[in-house]
């Protein structure tokens, strides 16, 4: 791949989805879109590249940023973010909505579904508690395929063995072959939606929980701030915010600031 053929679609790519590639990350690009061009009867990258330059096609470009930005997820990622939400946040959020008895959770990032059929079913344990509740999961991804395996909800054994324990698996998937479905009351919990996180966000209205993990670590710092300004606009003044591991607010957004004792987790600046 050419100097020139890199800055191209690295350039797309960041105009598209927000994904930052530098001069490093050219094997990714490789590895990532061989399998594109071989899918269109191409040789080589360097003809899928060409490609595109001729006929700029909507549909050539998706698979692109498709191949580019799919992650891989499991169940219960890290462990400790669903550790409070289940034992800190959310009995914290049923005292606090006890008049509405109502709260919405937005995925940012659903990948194939792990994280939030993981959440619902942390809420599906909590039934006792959430009778009479109304209570949403939305998912959203800039993927549409990985967005229609999440809407279908089925893992092969190798992803239900990652972070998923074995009393789960039991209780809320059903055994297809070799492969496990998760059980329609979990699935009908969770609505998929393809979303862009550099569009508008407003249509997809207000969220008291935010779990924006593992994604803002591909942007670069004006992008990260301009996601998290409008993430704090669709929450409440108490709305959290949970991010990855490896990422932060401090310097980059002031719409937000970490909560004492919980790694991870961000309230919003009043």
């Amino acid at each position: 791949m050419t100097p020139d053929d890199f800055d191209y679609i690295s350039g797309l790519l960041r105009n598209l989805s927000g994904l930052v590639l530098t001069q490093e990350k050219a094997y990714l690009l490789e590895s990532r879109l061989m399998p594109v061009a071989r899918k269109n009867s191409l040789q080589s990258v360097d003809e899928l590249i060409a490609l595109v330059r001729l006929t700029k096609k909507d549909e050539l470009i998706t698979e692109i940023m498709e191949a580019m930005t799919t992650n891989e997820s499991f169940f219960f990622r890290d462990t400790k973010p669903f550790d409070l939400f289940r034992d800190d946040i959310l009995p914290d959020l049923i005292e606090r909505r006890g008049t509405t008895k109502a709260f919405r959770i937005w995925c940012a990032a659903a990948s194939s579904g792990q994280e939030p059929y993981s959440l619902a079913i942390i809420l599906k344990e909590a039934a006792a508690r959430l009778a009479g509740w109304r209570h949403e999961i939305v998912g959203t991804d800039i993927s549409k395929d990985i967005l229609a395996k999440a809407s279908a909800g089925i893992y092969s054994q190798f992803e239900v063995q990652r972070g998923l324990p074995i009393q789960f698996l039991i209780k809320y998937f059903d055994k297809m072959e070799d492969q496990w479905q998760i059980k329609p009351d979990i699935r009908n919990m969770v609505t998929y939606k393809y979303f862009n996180l550099l569009d508008n966000l407003t249509p997809l209205g207000r969220f008291d929980i935010v779990f924006c993990r593992n994604v803002l670590i591909y942007f670069d710092a004006e992008t990260k701030g301009k996601v998290l300004s409008c993430i704090a606009d669709l929450m409440p003044e108490d709305g959290l915010l949970f991010l990855g591991g490896a990422e932060t607010v401090l310097g980059i957004s002031e719409r937000f600031r970490p909560v004492k004792g919980k790694r991870g987790v961000y309230e919003k600046v009043s």
